[in-house]
């Protein structure tokens, strides 16, 4: 069964883990006013398109084609009526029921408040906010459109509201439908997009039974489910896209004027990987930030099935100025994804294996010296990499990503190895990896002809340092706005040597955005070259045979495809003084 990924995580105070809000004094989030006035005015403008089509249909085009066919499709769906059809009309009529959906809504609202850990507060609202929008433009419909019900039997009583548009159906793709969304986006597991295909199919199948029983014309089921999409569109956009609303900061009471002088505006979230941290670390952390001023952090620890997404947009929403991430390269990933774009300052502190980024960022490897640099120093704004690929979705990386000999590392490094070693269970789980088949693959840069090469590894890097303190691409700058790819292809013992003297030596960094390559010039003949270097804004990488891919140190699904680009100065980190 899919698995619920909460809202956010639980806030983890002095040992005991609470619910973040339940002693929160009331206050209005920000922007729900202008959110208000921009879904009424959208809705406005939705009742008025769903009038005008109404007046249309019933007025100077109603002798038009297809409008003259539909009395011949009631007709016809009147004389194919059977016992079992309308048995099962019947019970599809129901799910569009004006009480089946005011319950449901209901139950389905009070299930995402009480039964998470941490409640869904944004997701009841916008599912009920949309069938009730959804009601409120149907009643300006039937009140402005005066259409008569289709001249056949009908099955049932026939309501006094015009026949445009088909409530039923309306009110059935605002709640099925929103249903659909809040499992897409919330629920991980393999039948997710299963649920969300039968939810979805409800609506047609209440708008084909409100047919089959002769209670509307067909532009009348089409009007119900537009005008249900609609108001999804419009409330999703706005609860759920854009996030204009978000929760004014805890204050836990009204504190001391020296509390208030000292404390920064806003809340610090500290987001932590619960298998790499204690008690004791969250204890100094929380000591660290109080020195600098930043009272009452609110803890929140990943899980397996929310390694950290989650727990950022919950900060994001509530307020947050500033979020710590403590936890290994793919904790870190896994924030620096959700926070790209925010401008919340991010302060890494390293906790796990590789710790990729802290090494290639100047910090400290201690996460208490690593806090306290960061929390003395300046914002930056670095790059992330964006990568896609055939079974990876879309998502973004903070130091590199490969395909190859790397990633086939990654995922032979056993994970006792890693925790009793540290990075040298890498290095260990290296000498298994060597004998990885050689790969071909076609490589085109920033649009440029495609060109072809083999290669034990490549590697799309934002950074050039990887663990051991080894740097492969000296090129590599986290805020340049470009990419480095390395291609990997030694062949033979001589081929090794020269490829360890070629990265032992570095190289200038390019500051050029074109495509370049320090061992040779352009072109397809490269036979023996064990070493490529390589800066882009967009690379497509396509390989004759299925991959090992890593992620920031993290395998993911093999593949035959990836497509990586730069995203510049999205992301927003603290980092020491002379860094800056």
């Amino acid at each position: 069964m899919p698995t619920a990924v909460p809202d956010g995580a639980a806030e983890v105070t002095g040992g005991r883990t609470e619910a973040v809000g339940s002693a929160r004094s009331f206050a209005p989030p920000r922007g729900t006013g202008r959110t208000a006035a921009r879904i009424a005015a959208l809705t406005a403008c939705q009742a008025a398109s769903m009038v005008g089509f109404g007046l249309l249909i019933t007025g100077p085009a109603r002798g038009w084609w297809p409008l003259t066919a539909e009395d011949t499709v009631n007709e016809r769906l009147e004389q194919a009526r059977t016992g079992t059809l309308t048995a099962l009309s019947s019970i599809a009529s129901e799910a569009g029921n004006t009480l089946t959906i005011v319950a449901l809504t209901l139950l389905v609202c009070l299930g995402l408040v009480l039964i998470p850990r941490l409640p869904m507060w944004r997701q009841a609202i916008f599912l009920a906010v949309a069938v009730s929008l959804q009601s409120l433009v149907f009643l300006a419909i039937t009140e402005s459109v005066d259409r008569h019900r289709p001249d056949v039997d009908r099955l049932d009583a026939s309501p006094p509201t015009s026949s445009y548009t088909s409530g039923h159906t309306g009110a059935a793709t605002a709640l099925y439908a929103g249903l659909a969304v809040l499992v897409l986006s919330r629920v991980r597991g393999p039948w997710r997009r299963v649920v969300a295909g039968l939810l979805l199919l409800l609506p047609l199948l209440v708008g084909a039974a409100r047919l089959y029983r002769g209670m509307h014309h067909p532009t009348d089921v089409l009007g119900g489910l537009v005008n249900g999409g609609l108001s999804l569109l419009i409330v999703g956009r706005a609860l759920l896209v854009d996030r204009t609303v978000t929760a004014v900061p805890s204050t836990g009471g009204t504190p001391s004027a020296r509390t208030v002088a000292e404390r920064p505006a806003g809340t610090t979230a500290v987001i932590l990987n619960p298998t790499v941290t204690d008690e004791s670390d969250r204890d100094e952390l929380r000591r660290t930030l109080e020195r600098h001023g930043h009272r009452e952090p609110v803890f929140l620890e990943t899980t397996a099935d929310d390694p950290g997404a989650g727990q950022s947009a919950r900060a994001v929403r509530e307020g947050a100025t500033l979020v710590v991430v403590c936890g290994g390269d793919g904790t870190v990933r896994t924030v620096a994804d959700a926070l790209a774009g925010s401008g919340v300052p991010l302060a890494v502190v390293p906790c796990g294996t590789g710790n990729l980024l802290a090494r290639n960022l100047g910090l400290p490897l201690s996460p208490v010296a690593a806090l306290d640099a960061a929390l003395s120093g300046v914002p930056r704004r670095l790059d992330l990499g964006s990568i896609e690929g055939d079974g990876l979705p879309a998502t973004r990386f903070a130091a590199m990503a490969g395909a190859g000999l790397d990633a086939a590392m990654m995922e032979h490094t056993d994970p006792r190895a890693k925790a009793a070693l540290g990075w040298p269970a890498y290095a260990l789980a290296g000498f298994g990896t060597l004998r990885t088949p050689r790969m071909r693959v076609t490589i085109r840069l920033d649009g440029s002809p495609a060109f072809r090469r083999t290669a034990r590894m490549v590697l799309v890097a934002n950074v050039g340092t990887v663990q051991g303190g080894v740097t492969l691409l000296p090129a590599a700058r986290p805020d340049d706005g470009l990419l480095d790819l390395l291609v990997l292809d030694p062949r033979g013992p001589g081929g090794w040597l020269r490829a360890v003297r070629t990265l032992l030596r570095g190289r200038a960094a390019p500051r050029r955005p074109s495509t370049v390559s320090t061992l040779t010039t352009e072109g397809d003949d490269h036979q023996g070259l064990p070493v490529e270097f390589f800066t882009f804004r967009r690379a497509e990488l396509t390989f004759d045979a299925p991959q090992s891919r890593e992620l920031d140190g993290d395998p993911v699904s093999p593949g035959r495809r990836l497509t990586a680009e730069v995203r510049p100065g999205a992301l927003t980190v603290l980092l020491p003084s002379q860094e800056a």
